[in-house]
């Protein structure tokens, strides 16, 4: 898991980095690696993990222990931990697009990929080691079963090695070794027994279908395409979601199906029900259970209003348009089906939640609701300032004032200029936002007369907001502004953008 930055007076910094000196001053089996010979150390390694780190980061100063105890047991394997320290090598981190901490990096010859193993020593050491080994395991005949079945999703190349297949899997492997396991069988013995003419390749899998052969070119087959095919199978026909898978399916370019379901009750008829839709339509969507007592408020954020169980929803993850079936029938495969149908063929609506619109529009800001969306962001005739904001939201809260202050600034432009900001929790999106929200508060400008939204990522401040805007504006804006006196408020220091899932 990665960690915000998180931005501290430069003299707390100053503190924090003297500590970690002192304590920097034992000895350490951890590489310190600075700009100056950063490429001389890490590029030559054939792995090395790298750790960028900020000195008064807590969850830095956790890790600290686990890393060094990991350094020394990997030492003896000759695998090298190294770390960088982003308040002295800002330029180093920044060139590395470094922006949490702690960021962990694992270095092949200079090339890095994302580490995603534990952060506890025994973990780091399991997980390097792992890493170390070849991403294609040589296999014997005696080793082959129990290899076969060891993991979820085991890819198996039949060929020798000088086939031309064997160069594409390893490069499948290397790019998915974190993913899955691969293995390689060049005993003709073992191919016979499996059924398998070489060259080819074999998931074996502990759900659905045990057992699937590559039934591409294997001629042709790149290491691209063996990692594009490995990965669909990895996702079952239809499985449980939550928390820990919940990444497969949010990472996959396919719309997602929901079964909502009390697992108190017997699901048995229902699950059946839409396993055999799933089997019909998997090519083209994937498809899950999930716990509705569990999570309730993920089928809420889904457009679910009843606590009615069991409940049918399909979810476009790129737009994050939702599509329920209406809770007041059976959720059975007929209706599930027909969903799935209208959904595929672009002739159904998506459910899009809005609270009701105002009544009255008297603050300073104005009020959006979903319903509203079109007309007010999309009047040309005006530029518009945007927040989308969580009411849970702590930086939102904090900025509340300001952006009223803003609106009261702008007052006397409300005909060119529209200040609004919007409940992005209980109002959906439509169709015609080209993005989308996913961390509060999100704060977007679109110029007058455009369809195009420019992303602010400016200081929190008043002056700085005012700034944007006349700088932005196509409008005029500068005739009719009248100055606010809260405009010399005292510049209040950024915070990073706030993070919520359902899921």
């Amino acid at each position: 898991m990665r960690y915000s930055t998180l931005f501290t007076p430069a003299l707390a910094l100053v503190c924090a980095s003297s500590a970690f000196a002192s304590e920097d001053a034992a000895p350490s089996d951890v590489l310190t690696v600075t700009a100056t010979d950063f490429d001389q150390i890490v590029n030559p390694e054939p792995l090395i993990l790298v750790e960028f780190f900020a000195p008064w980061c807590g969850h830095c100063k956790a890790l600290a222990p686990h890393y060094e105890e990991a350094a020394t047991t990997l030492k003896e394997k000759n695998i090298k931990i190294a770390k960088v320290d982003c308040v002295d090598q800002a330029d180093l981190c920044q060139a590395n697009g470094i922006s949490g901490y702690p960021t962990l990096r694992v270095y092949r010859n200079g090339t890095p990929s994302d580490y995603t193993g534990p952060r506890k020593a025994d973990g780091i050491v399991s997980y390097m080691v792992k890493q170390s080994l070849p991403a294609v395991s040589p296999l014997t005949a005696e080793a082959f079963p129990e290899f076969s079945t060891s993991e979820k999703v085991v890819a198996i190349a039949f060929a020798s090695e000088d086939d031309k297949l064997t160069a594409e899997f390893a490069a499948a492997a290397e790019r998915h070794r974190d993913d899955f396991l691969f293995g390689q069988v060049s005993d003709a013995a073992v191919a016979k027994a499996e059924g398998v003419t070489p060259p080819a390749i074999v998931v074996y899998r502990s759900f659905d279908e045990p057992k699937t052969v590559y039934s591409g070119s294997i001629a042709e087959a790149n290491g691209a395409e063996i990692g594009i095919w490995v990965t669909s199978l990895s996702v079952p026909v239809l499985a449980e979601v939550s928390g820990e898978n919940y990444a497969t399916y949010a990472s996959s370019d396919k719309p997602l199906a929901y079964l909502f379901v009390d697992p108190t009750e017997d699901n048995a008829a229902t699950l059946d029900g839409i396993l055999s839709v799933a089997k019909e339509f998997k090519d083209k969507m994937n498809f899950v259970w999930i716990d509705a007592r569990k999570f309730a408020d993920h089928g809420k954020a889904l457009n679910l209003h009843e606590a009615s169980w069991p409940s049918f929803v399909i979810q476009d993850l790129k737009t994050q348009l939702k599509y329920p079936l209406e809770q007041t029938g059976a959720v059975d495969s007929a209706a599930a089906k027909t969903l799935v149908e209208q959904y595929l063929s672009g002739n159904l609506a998506p459910s899009l939640k809005s609270a009701p619109i105002p009544e009255t529009q008297d603050e300073p800001v104005f009020t959006l609701v979903g319903k509203q969306f079109d007309e007010v962001i999309f009047d040309d005739s005006k530029d518009v300032f945007v927040e989308f904001y969580a009411t849970w939201c702590g930086h939102c809260k904090r900025l509340k004032p300001i952006w009223d202050q803003l609106g009261e600034h702008f007052a006397g432009v409300k005909d060119r200029l529209s200040i609004v900001k919007m409940e992005a929790t209980e109002n959906d999106l439509p169709p015609s936002a080209p993005f989308q929200v996913s961390g509060f508060p999100t704060i977007k400008f679109k110029p007058a007369g455009t369809k195009e939204f420019i992303d602010y990522g400016g200081d929190r401040t008043l002056e700085s907001l005012i700034a944007f805007v006349e700088e932005q504006a196509k409008n005029d804006l500068k005739a009719e502004s009248k100055p606010s006196e809260s405009a010399a408020v005292p510049k209040t220091e950024e915070t990073p953008v706030e993070k919520h899932d359902e899921l």
